[in-house]
């Protein structure tokens, strides 16, 4: 699963700063970021914040968008309140069969840039909160599916995105332990070479393949976990920067 993320500013520009295109860097930071809700020191999806994602229409320039995906079909804000909580993660295993996700699949995939991810592990009755991000502290590039609706109320168009799971490394199976949950689920972490595979257009079953064969975890070498501080309650500082730091738990000190 990934409800609960870090995204700074200099972290969604990453794919920009890449192609060093300064024109792009400078109309992202003057005209886009001002629409979003960055910087992310910590976010809930269920909050539905409003990020940038690079999208398959536009790998170069990203677009403004809302986590929790509403596909096309969706009549009204009704049935998009009831819906948008469960679209927040695809799972990436049947993303091709789900109604809410298989056309995004096909036709509207993105990628989302995040500094990393908090997931809760259980312990004895209680959950404690852990922040995972790359050990080489480089953004990390999540997969990710978008679409465009139009609320037939207003005319108003909205871009809104999800992010897709996968089975959880050796890493995740030892923080995401829910006991409610089959198996422990993490976000779908791209490399620089299936980042630009997700983004290209789907025109046969062997881009099909390509897709899938890049729905797994990321070696957990590549990874790194510490706790932090409550991220629910009245214990939580809210989207502060210091919301990442690392804090210890001495009831975990034996684990």
């Amino acid at each position: 699963m990934c409800y609960d993320i870090k995204a700074s500013l200099e972290a969604q520009l990453n794919k920009a700063r890449r192609v060093n295109d300064l024109q792009a860097i400078e109309e992202i930071i003057e005209k886009l970021a001002p629409l979003t809700d960055l910087p992310i020191y910590h976010a809930s999806g269920f909050s539905h914040p409003e990020m940038l994602i690079y999208t398959n229409r536009s790998p170069n320039f990203p677009e403004v968008a809302t986590w929790g995906l509403v596909p096309h079909w969706v009549n009204d804000e009704e049935q998009l309140k009831k819906l948008w909580n469960n679209t927040l993660n695809a799972r990436g295993e049947t993303i091709f069969e789900k109604p809410s996700f298989r056309t995004a699949a096909e036709h509207n995939r993105c990628v989302v840039y995040v500094d990393g991810f908090y997931e809760h592990h259980h312990f004895e009755g209680n959950v404690y909160p852990y922040y995972i991000r790359r050990k080489d502290k480089k953004p990390m590039v999540l997969a990710g599916l978008w679409s465009e609706w139009t609320n037939p109320n207003s005319g108003g168009v909205v871009n809104t995105f999800t992010i897709v799971t996968t089975v959880g490394n050796p890493l995740m199976a030892k923080i995401h332990n829910n006991p409610k949950l089959k198996e422990p689920r993490m976000p779908v972490i791209l490399t620089s070479e299936s980042e630009e595979e997700w983004l290209k257009p789907f025109e046969s079953n062997t881009d099909r393949e390509n897709i899938v064969k890049n729905i797994k975890p990321l070696s957990e070498d590549l990874l790194e976990a510490y706790t932090v501080r409550r991220l629910r309650g009245k214990e939580y500082l809210g989207n502060v920067e210091e919301i990442s730091e690392e804090f210890e738990y001495q009831e975990l000190n034996n684990l």
